[in-house]
């Protein structure tokens, strides 16, 4: 029994002393060498030669491996540079002479890109190995490759895992990724690589890795740290893999450190069937410049380029949908940096867009007569969304001191306005409500109508506002109009259809006994409508239109019968002055006629009447019949005035009338003065005016006989005086 537990101990002994032999430094032997070798040449694609083999033991894996240095290994018809192998066999296989190889392990020497072209038969598909052969310029692999075989020699599937380092890849043309190191591992089905370190062209990628999975063409999955500091010139370098991203050819300087995440998924040739890529991180600082600049008339300096600084930026772009945020300081000068804050998503036909900026230079809104002086600040939000032809402004906010303008659901659709629900303003000189409930309901303490006309006047194309059908009704305690008036207490009843009245009833308060009336009334059997304006005070009712400047004093009357963009109207002005009027007195002093430019300029030239009949077909203006009558001078005239603004005039004036009556006293010079047929012989003077605005060219004749219709038109005055009195 003493004898037995002896044995025990001393074959426990020997199995530990061998085994540990086994694993450590093995037994060295080339008695299986050609059987090894033979037999593997037997297997599919591998061709083996072995110098001395160490029969060693895997602890770890309980297996027996077979172990050598520098053997030389070919792989259908591909010979792999070795530093050792090892190659797991089945331990019965051997005892019967009949050796399965279940695995090989193989350690690579330092491969460099000759050697990367030779092997990636073996180590990829054929999709990927057309990127080793034709993509990779250079580098350095060192690697260990796992290769796992089926009972019947043949490949069935392979592990491999190692570093790379100095390499050189040209993504695509003319764009290179340079002097990068990283390490990987991979299988038949996957690659994963790690600590990515690199310079794309101008771009230091740092941190980065990639997952591709190659069961059915490629999936990419890659992050990666970006350091970016770039001009103008090297952005171009990315054209060819950033051209959905239409932005990019603006920006002339960026410098940011961005994390990124990039999807692909490229089918067998190579095309690309889906991809995301993400950005988030900071822009440090950048330069955009707009491809259109910005100009208009609420925005008084153009805006041609942007500049963002410590800008933290997040972004999405995809097939299907992009989007972006982003929180810092921006500027138009590149000194004055405000905040901003923005988010916007593109999908298909949607566009959503949230602002919130402060803003520091200069802002006008010429309809309420309201400047923002270039130091204050004013901060801006805007809600935006776009679908196809139908653009909503959920929520806009501009807020300026207690200066303020909100609109709420403001509704375009084909760039005409359809709807709105609340606009809310108050500056300095306004302070009122619209609301849209049912009907329009303009309500407020004051309005600022200074640039009223100015604004209307200088819209231009079909109306904005053809959408729109309501009701509407204004009352205002006090309305600004120009020349320093003020208008009291102003109610309007009306209806708007396709964005225009078709019926008024109005009246306000000019103080002292002056009032304002506007009435208009639309025909039921057809389109006309008839418009009628009578006011006590003129001057603030014709600022805008330079023929009148000067004029001051008398009482207005205005109808007009409207039928679409054509209009017939009549304007009636009676006892009136013109004082300082450039084109007055201009035409006066070419005409020499000292004493009436003189008065022009002074005290003023009355005038009993003044009638204008004319003609409006979109923006041309024909002017039918200009008369002006007074005791010192009388002007009759015609012309128009076309959608470009040239003005044409011509016509008589005829000065000093009581000098032609103490002509025509005189029996002999009288009559050949002025024949016994009324209209004949009178001294009289023509001009013509034409040219664009403030550019008017003035000419005269100075003699020239009157025709009887003006004749007509002085006596049919006298007439109606003289009744007066």
């Amino acid at each position: 029994m003493k004898k037995l537990s002896y044995l025990i101990i001393f074959a426990v002994f020997l199995f530990i002393v061998i085994t540990f032999v086994l694993a450590t430094s093995g037994v060295k032997t080339n008695k299986f060498n050609y059987l090894i070798e033979k037999k593997v040449s037997e297997t599919k694609s591998i061709d083996l030669k072995l110098n001395v083999i160490k029969f060693k033991f895997d602890i770890k894996g309980l297996s027996l491996f077979l172990e050598t240095n520098d053997p030389r290994i070919i792989y259908d018809n591909i010979s792999i540079p070795t530093q050792s192998i090892k190659v797991y066999v089945d331990f019965l296989s051997l005892l019967k002479s009949e050796p399965k190889i279940k695995k090989i392990d193989l350690n690579l020497k330092e491969l460099n890109l000759e050697d990367l072209n030779n092997l990636s038969s073996i180590i990829k598909p054929s999709n990927f190995k057309s990127f080793l052969n034709n993509k990779i310029k250079n580098g350095k692999l060192i690697s260990k490759i796992e290769i796992f075989l089926d009972s019947k020699g043949s490949l069935k599937n392979f592990i491999a895992k190692g570093k790379v380092k100095n390499l050189n890849i040209e993504l695509i043309s003319g764009l290179n990724l340079t002097k990068t190191s990283l390490s990987f591992f991979a299988d038949k089905d996957d690659i994963l690589i790690k600590n990515i370190f690199g310079n794309l062209e101008d771009i230091l990628i740092s941190n980065g890795d990639i997952k591709l999975n190659l069961e059915n063409g490629i999936k990419l999955n890659s992050n990666f740290n970006s350091k970016i500091n770039l001009k103008k010139k090297d952005l171009n370098n990315y054209e060819l893999i950033l051209d959905k991203l239409s932005f990019i050819e603006n920006i002339d300087s960026l410098s940011a450190d961005l994390s990124n995440n990039i999807y692909i998924n490229l089918d067998n040739t190579y095309k690309v069937k889906d991809y995301n890529y993400s950005i988030l991180g900071k822009l440090k600082k950048s330069e955009i410049k707009l491809s259109k600049p910005i100009t208009n008339n609420i925005i008084v300096d153009k805006i041609g380029r942007i500049y963002l600084s410590d800008f933290q930026i997040k972004s999405e772009f995809s097939p299907n949908k992009t989007s972006t945020s982003g929180t810092g300081k921006y500027s138009f000068d590149e000194n004055n940096f405000q905040k901003i804050k923005f988010e916007n998503f593109f999908q298909k036909d949607l566009f959503e867009l949230s602002l919130d900026i402060d803003y520091k230079n200069n802002f006008k809104l010429d309809l309420i007569n309201y400047s923002k002086l270039e130091n204050d600040i004013a901060n801006i939000s805007l809600t935006l969304q776009k679908q196809k032809d139908k653009t909503q402004i959920k929520k806009f906010n501009y807020e300026e001191g207690s200066n303020f303008l909100k609109i709420d659901d403001l509704i375009f659709k084909k760039n005409n306005l359809s709807s709105f629900k609340k606009i809310e303003v108050k500056t300095p000189n306004n302070n009122f409500l619209i609301q849209n409930k049912g009907k329009i309901l303009i309500i407020g303490d004051k309005f600022d109508a200074t640039n009223l006309a100015k604004f209307l006047n200088n819209q231009t194309g079909e109306s904005k506002l053809q959408k729109i059908n309501s009701l509407i009704e204004i009352d205002f305690k006090e309305i600004k109009v120009p020349v320093s008036e003020k208008l009291q207490n102003f109610k309007l009843l009306g209806e708007i259809q396709k964005g225009q009245f078709v019926k008024i009833t109005s009246k306000g308060d000019f103080g002292g006994n002056n009032f304002l009336d506007i009435t208009m009334k639309k025909d039921k059997n057809s389109n006309r409508k008839y418009l009628e304006i009578y006011s006590d005070l003129t001057r603030p009712l014709l600022t805008e239109y330079s023929f009148f400047n000067g004029l001051s004093g008398g009482k207005l009357l205005f109808s007009s019968i409207i039928d679409g963009p054509k209009s017939n109207s009549k304007l009636k002005i009676e006892n009136f002055k013109v004082v300082n009027a450039p084109g007055v007195i201009k035409l006066l002093s070419l005409a020499d006629l000292g004493g009436l430019a003189d008065l022009a300029e002074g005290e003023g030239l009355s005038f009993d009447k003044l009638e204008i009949d004319m003609q409006k077909n979109k923006n041309f203006l024909k002017l039918n019949e200009i008369l002006a009558l007074g005791p010192s001078i009388s002007v009759l005239m015609e012309g128009y005035k076309d959608e470009n603004g040239m003005t044409s005039l011509r016509g008589t004036l005829v000065p000093a009338k009581t000098l032609n009556k103490l002509i025509s006293k005189i029996p002999l010079i009288g009559n050949i003065v002025i024949p016994k047929d009324v209209g004949e012989g009178l001294f009289g003077i023509s001009f013509k005016m034409k040219g664009p605005k403030d550019k008017i060219k003035t000419t005269i004749n100075p003699i020239r006989t009157l025709t009887p219709r003006f004749i007509q038109k002085i006596i049919e005055r006298d007439k109606k005086l003289n009744k007066l009195n």
